[in-house]
């Protein structure tokens, strides 16, 4: 199984950006971003953003225009580049790997919980 290890995370305030990264052991065909509110039960983690083997992109409409994610695959790195931050982007935030099937909208389904591998997560704190 693939190891995720993610880093980046930390406290802006609000209009400030981040820029988070995902190391994975191999390069997945899908990779992904996703995000759980302090305090909400795993159920609730929410797609954020992903990105195909082909580079092609989804993201979630609560970050469009402000978040965007990308990769290094000589690294076999992800990065999510946070920008325009807000308070409601506070939250724990997880790399995964996914079935190719989901990376184009499946995964921003509520309590969508099919990927293959996740990480420990990063802590994104902003505050107004």
């Amino acid at each position: 199984q693939v190891q995720l290890a993610e880093s980046g995370g930390g406290s802006v305030q609000a209009g400030g950006s981040l820029r988070l990264s995902c190391v994975a052991s191999y390069r997945p065909h899908c990779m992904a971003w996703f995000r759980q509110a302090p305090q909400a039960p795993r159920r609730e983690r929410e797609g954020v953003a992903s990105i195909n083997s082909d580079g092609s992109t989804t993201y979630a409409e609560s970050v469009k225009g402000r978040f965007t994610v990308s990769k290094d695959n000589a690294k076999n790195t992800l990065y999510l580049q946070m920008n325009n931050l807000k308070p409601e982007d506070t939250a724990m935030y997880y790399c995964a790997t996914l079935r190719s099937m989901d990376c184009s909208g499946t995964f921003l389904r509520p309590y969508y919980n099919a990927a293959d591998a996740w990480g420990q997560g990063t802590l994104v704190t902003v505050s107004s």
